[in-house]
């Protein structure tokens, strides 16, 4: 996990931009959860987490809805465009934001895999499939512009 100075001040949000978020400390932690929730939440085979001290999560934007997915935690979404943005367990004082809701999901990697007794058989040789860029994809496809509504990051 990248924890150095450039961590902190970490930004991030969700994909419509009405819920924007800043974390004030490095990350404690980080992982990919491979679990059957997480699956399901985030409808792909794994999250990706970072966790710090809930004191210093902020939200500069827009309010998190919660869904309490199970009896020890809640997940974070934004109402408007449902992109999960956090995890917490309930009795904790950290809360964990979705590492590809920052602005700059590469700030942190996670360290550890967790609900690995859930991982879908076929990521290892999905990872391992031909690969081409989006660009790429968008020539072949004839798609000049995909016209995008997606909130840019970066704005807080």
């Amino acid at each position: 996990m990248k924890t150095d100075l450039m961590s902190v001040g970490l930004t991030g949000g969700c994909q419509c931009g009405a819920v924007r978020y800043r974390l004030n400390v490095a990350p404690l932690r980080a992982n990919i959860c491979h679990c059957r929730m997480c699956q399901k939440a985030g409808a792909a085979p794994f999250m990706a987490f970072a966790a710090l001290p809930v004191a210093e999560f902020e939200v500069a934007r827009g309010e998190i809805a919660t869904f309490k997915s199970s009896e020890i935690a809640e997940r974070g979404f934004c109402r408007a465009c449902g992109t999960p943005l956090t995890y917490r367990a309930l009795d904790s004082a950290d809360t964990s934001v979705t590492i590809l809701s920052l602005d700059d999901p590469n700030a942190v990697a996670p360290d550890t895999q967790l609900g690995v007794e859930s991982q879908v058989r076929w990521l290892a040789d999905a990872l391992r499939l031909p690969a081409i860029s989006t660009q790429e994809w968008l020539t072949r496809k004839k798609i000049a512009d995909v016209g995008n509504h997606q909130h840019p990051d970066q704005d807080i």
